[in-house]
């Protein structure tokens, strides 16, 4: 068997398989050419060194006077001749077995039973691998095209191969045969060889994924993406914030002299990307949002339908739509809001006067200013800029009350297959943003006030004698007038 612990030795030690996988696969391999010789593997008995540097397959017999199945049960005689005359009938012994001397066809068996385990072990390896790698960025060579659908060699021999479907391609972008390609793993499949990646070069993540390797202010923290949305191929919008107050999230992100942005605008092959400050002032996101393009004021028009007003010179309109409204769709996206974009003449034909941007941009955002006109929100789903997906996903999995979320979240209880860690912060961000907690103080407030009316009441009240009308107390027995008797009763309401 010395070519059999050469394979083990190079599946360990060159190929990565682990030792107990290996074990597993040359077992049933053994087994299988034992059982198409023998037509069973009940008896099969497969041995290993200690060391996995060599196996043996053998067949276990009971010991019998007058053999009936020589599969299953060897003579006393025989067994005697191979063990010693200790041997005695019922015994078992084990009896070595040289797969060399079987057909052709059992040996084709445990070939085939071998190459079978191996690759799914293969797979298993592959699968577990790249299960937690859905988010990443992957880089492979363009190989084939079929029905609009790109498939990538990633390496791996062909067992682990890439697919760009034609819904997650950028709209811009041709390849040629091994043009380098980078994209974003957004999905993982099994396939009979190996597995497949599903990549995208459309997902806002690969742009903030690429952004992030550029700048190191957001790998450590410092500079945090909030939010991005994307027309693959034509233009991304990025919202940036950060807590340090000495630090500018838009200038870490575009470099000195533009040289980190110019890098990520290469790899998307010169895609437009706006990077901008996020705001928690609805008007002042939304004027950022729509850069390049200067605004020049925001009025709210609708808070709880989340609709809005732009105001731009009439130089700016153009810029500020985009080309075929690119620009302002983009915004409504990050933004989450309904933005109409007007010129100053335009705007001053509409009435505006009962608008107060700043005083409805604060209620919507809980500041100082109280409104009751504005629901309360309960969900996960009503807040203002939530994910919705996010949301569907968390009620699907019992969190829709914000409460419930809180209470979750502060505990590292939130598992959610689909549901990143970014996600639950910024769900916890725009609840520390937009929702204010208020006790109920109805139920601890009733009694003490209560009890603070019925003293009220019984001071209050005075008391005169039926006969006399003198003025009495409660803890009289005789009228200090009239000297008339009386009692007084607890009136029972």
């Amino acid at each position: 068997m010395s070519e059999m612990a050469e394979a083990i030795r190079r599946l360990i030690e060159e190929k990565g398989y682990s030792e107990e996988s290996v074990r597993q696969t040359i077992e049933k391999a053994l087994k299988a050419a034992y059982k198409r010789t023998h037509g069973t593997d009940e008896n099969a008995i497969v041995k290993f060194a200690d060391d996995m540097s060599d196996v043996s397959l053998f067949s276990r017999k009971v010991v019998i006077d007058g053999v009936y199945d020589p599969t299953m049960e060897i003579e006393l005689e025989e067994a005697r001749a191979l063990a010693g005359d200790e041997i005695e009938e019922g015994d078992e012994i084990d009896i070595l077995e040289d797969p060399k001397t079987y057909e052709r066809s059992a040996v084709s068996t445990g070939k085939q039973t071998a190459h079978q385990g191996l690759n799914e072990t293969y797979k298993t390896s592959l699968y577990n691998e790249y299960k937690d790698k859905i988010g990443e960025i992957i880089i492979g060579y363009y190989q084939r095209e079929r029905n609009g659908n790109i498939y990538v060699d990633l390496g791996n021999a062909g067992r682990l191969e890439g697919v760009l479907p034609v819904k997650y391609q950028s709209k811009l972008e041709f390849y040629d045969k091994n043009d380098r390609i980078k994209a974003l793993i957004v999905d993982i499949k099994p396939t009979n060889s190996g597995i497949q990646l599903i990549l995208s070069r459309s997902d806002p993540k690969l742009v903030c994924s690429i952004l992030e390797k550029e700048v190191p202010e957001i790998a450590d923290g410092t500079v945090e993406i909030v939010k991005a949305v994307r027309d693959a191929g034509y233009r991304t919008k990025i919202a940036v914030t950060t807590k340090r107050e000495e630090v500018d999230p838009v200038g870490a992100c575009v470099g000195l002299k533009g040289v980190r942005i110019q890098n990520v605008i290469r790899e998307l092959l010169n895609e437009k990307i706006d990077v901008l400050k996020y705001e928690s002032d609805p008007a002042e996101f939304i004027k950022n949002a729509l850069s390049p393009a200067q605004v020049n004021r925001v009025v709210i028009m609708d808070a709880d339908k989340r609709q809005a007003l732009a105001i731009v010179d009439e130089s700016q309109f153009s810029l500020a739509i985009g080309r075929q409204g690119q620009n302002v769709r983009l915004a409504n996206r990050l933004c989450d809001w309904n933005i109409d974009v007007k010129t100053e003449e335009q705007a001053a034909e509409m009435d505006l006067s009962s608008f107060n941007t700043v005083q409805n941009a604060k209620a919507l955002f809980n500041d100082d200013v109280a409104d009751e006109s504005y629901d309360e929100i309960t969900t996960v789903a009503e807040l203002p800029g939530v994910n919705k997906e996010v949301a569907e996903l968390l009620k699907a999995n019992g969190i829709e009350q914000i409460q419930d979320f809180v209470e979750a979240y502060d505990d590292n209880k939130i598992e959610i297959e689909g549901v990143s860690k970014e996600a639950l912060d910024e769900i916890n961000k725009l609840i520390n943003d937009n929702v204010e907690f208020v006790e109920d103080e109805a139920e601890s407030e009733s009694a003490p006030a209560q009890a603070e009316t019925a003293e009220k009441e019984e001071a209050e009240e005075e008391y005169f004698c039926p006969e006399c009308g003198a003025k009495i107390t409660l803890d009289m027995t005789h009228c200090p007038k009239c000297g008339c008797e009386f009692e007084f009763e607890e009136d029972a309401e």
